[in-house]
């Protein structure tokens, strides 16, 4: 039989065009991806930017709006803030605000003479009364007793000695201090006051920030570690929501914790007075704090990149199922040509072989018939002639039918114990005018005290028949076919082997496939259909056995068949082995 016919260029066509456009897709994929990724990642950071900036203003309008409290509404202050009228703006705000704890201390500074005079209203009584500087408000202190030497004269070139740009030290982040002048007749000094608010750290750490925080922030925060630190000084720390925050660039910041300016000019302006211009720290971009937002899994881009990595795996692994099922169908489809080429020569065969048995006994039918014999000899020569071909016809109808009986999904020999040796007699038997004519010696080696199998007896002796035939027709040259058998650990061994030029490399896989003739049969137009082989595998198979073929070229074939024996069990027997592999 031969290998099979090569496609035409024409049927490659198709499967290549399909292989193209997979890599074309899987490249167009690559780069949507990436673009889509890039978006995506963009969105996430803006989104996250845009929440972490909302949280800051938000936090800068409660500080806000608790200042506003003491400061007229609609109008701007007209006489300095007295400590009764401070102590009651007070309760006041204390009342109305749901952040009473927001404040660790609240003070109004006035001018009394040429001193600073302090009044703080205790958090707990409520009551205003004139107090010492605290020693943490020294330095704001410092500055309005040159701001007021200033604005006395005394000393001009005062104002402005003591101040730094940027944010304050993280010593007096927490402290604002705001002037209140008054529109009296007494000028700036006798008119002016001012009011110092401190922020209650813990307040900010504890209650205010986290509930902003998942306020704006939501579910996602879980994902994000915030950390906030001192915008003077950014090694020092004022809020961490995790200890073991990743270090590193964040994925969002924002200034944090500033008066709105604007907003308390609002307050004071008169109604319909034109919008006073907004102050540069309004929203978000001044204040004494930096709030930093980073992805606990390192950063947005690690978190995109692996979403993106998780997209593409998806992406190819479809792609790659795509050419593992084109390349199955075109496995499959080349299967079947192949097959259909070897039924079509199986049928040609057939052809060949029923052709010469059928045109000899029309000869013989049609000579005894014209009397050409009239002798009772030649009667008799070409009635033996007749029976001789009819049952090679026999033969190969009934191998074809057993195929066919093969193949269906209800076909099982039943087993039964079996003795090696006598199904080998039968065979022998059988094969004899074969063995007679091709003058093969053959040698049998079965031990007398082998187990029997489980097999079908007649199915067993029809295999070594096809077995030992086989050896005779392809490995005749050697002049010797062995049969042996032996038990083999958990099975029987059974051995039909030759000294022939055995079967080459790359036939020894097919030796067992329907139709399947060697090249060598063919070119030398040995008689044969191509099932013998198949028929001894499903035979083999269908009784528990396992059969193997065994070559090397130049020195011979064996063919081997492992079976059970008869104490195994009739109804493990009866499973069938493992396709392509000893039984464990």
């Amino acid at each position: 039989m031969t290998s099979g016919r090569a496609l035409p260029a024409r049927s490659w066509a198709f499967p290549a065009l399909l292989i193209l456009l997979c890599l074309a897709l899987g490249a167009l994929q690559y780069r949507w991806i990436d673009e889509a990724s890039r978006a995506e990642r963009d969105r996430l950071r803006a989104g996250l930017q845009d929440s972490i900036t909302r949280l800051a203003i938000a936090i800068n309008a409660d500080i806000t709006a608790a200042v506003s409290a003491f400061f007229p509404s609609g109008r701007p202050p007209e006489d300095a803030l007295q400590p009764e009228q401070f102590r009651e703006m007070f309760a006041q705000w204390r009342e109305s605000t749901h952040h009473d704890d927001l404040f660790a201390a609240v003070g109004l500074v006035t001018v009394n003479g040429r001193r600073l005079e302090l009044t703080l209203v205790d958090p707990v009584s409520g009551e205003a009364r004139v107090s010492e500087w605290p020693p943490r408000w020294s330095g704001i202190r410092a500055r309005m007793e040159a701001r007021l030497a200033q604005m006395m004269g005394l000393r001009p070139d005062s104002y402005g000695k003591d101040f730094r740009p940027g944010p304050p030290p993280p010593e007096e982040a927490m402290i604002f201090e705001l002037a209140r002048f008054g529109r009296g007749s007494g000028g700036p000094p006798r008119n002016a006051s001012w009011l110092i608010f401190e922020l209650d750290e813990r307040y900010l750490r504890e209650s205010l920030i986290p509930e902003h925080l998942r306020r704006y922030l939501g579910q996602s925060l879980a994902d994000y570690s915030v950390q906030i630190s001192y915008r003077a000084d950014p090694s020092r720390v004022f809020y961490r929501s995790d200890p073991q925050a990743p270090g590193g660039r964040p994925d969002a910041e924002t200034a944090l914790l500033e008066i709105q300016y604007d907003r308390l000019l609002r307050r004071m302006s008169p109604p319909g007075m034109r919008e006073p211009p907004r102050a540069r720290n309004a929203g978000a971009e001044f204040g004494r704090l930096q709030l930093r937002v980073r992805h606990r899994a390192g950063s947005l881009d690690a978190v995109v990149e692996r979403t993106r990595l998780r997209n593409l795996a998806v992406t190819f692994s479809i792609l790659l199922l795509m050419g593992v099922a084109l390349a199955a169908i075109l496995i499959s489809t080349r299967r079947a040509q192949r097959l259909a080429s070897l039924q079509m020569d199986f049928v040609t065969g057939v052809s060949h072989e029923l052709r010469t048995p059928l045109a000899v006994i029309r000869t013989a039918a049609y000579n005894l018939r014209g009397k050409l014999a009239a002798s009772p000899a030649m009667v008799e020569k070409y009635g033996a002639l007749i029976q001789k071909e009819s049952e090679r016809l026999t033969e190969i109808v009934e191998q074809v039918l057993e195929f066919a009986r093969s193949r269906s999904a209800s076909h099982r020999l039943p087993a039964e114990p079996v003795a090696v040796h006598e199904a080998a007699a039968q065979a022998l038997a059988a094969c004899q005018p074969l063995i007679e004519a091709s003058g093969v010696k053959v040698e049998m080696n079965i031990a007398q005290d082998l187990p029997p199998v489980l097999a079908e007896p007649r199915a067993l002796a029809h295999c070594l028949q096809n077995l030992i035939s086989n050896a005779i027709k392809y490995g005749g040259e050697g002049g010797w076919v062995g049969l042996s058998a032996a038990a083999e650990g958990e099975f029987v061994k059974v051995s039909v082997a030759d000294r022939g030029p055995g079967i080459p490399p790359d036939e020894l896989p097919h030796v067992f496939d329907p139709f399947f003739r060697g090249r060598r049969a063919i070119d030398d137009q040995v008689h044969g259909t191509g099932l013998g082989l198949s028929l001894v595998k499903s035979a083999v198979e269908s009784f528990g056995g396992v059969v193997e073929a065994r070559s090397r070229p130049g020195r011979g074939t064996e063919f081997l068949l492992r079976l059970r024996p008869a104490a195994a069990g009739r109804n493990e027997a009866a499973q069938p082995a493992p396709a392509g592999g000893w039984p464990a």
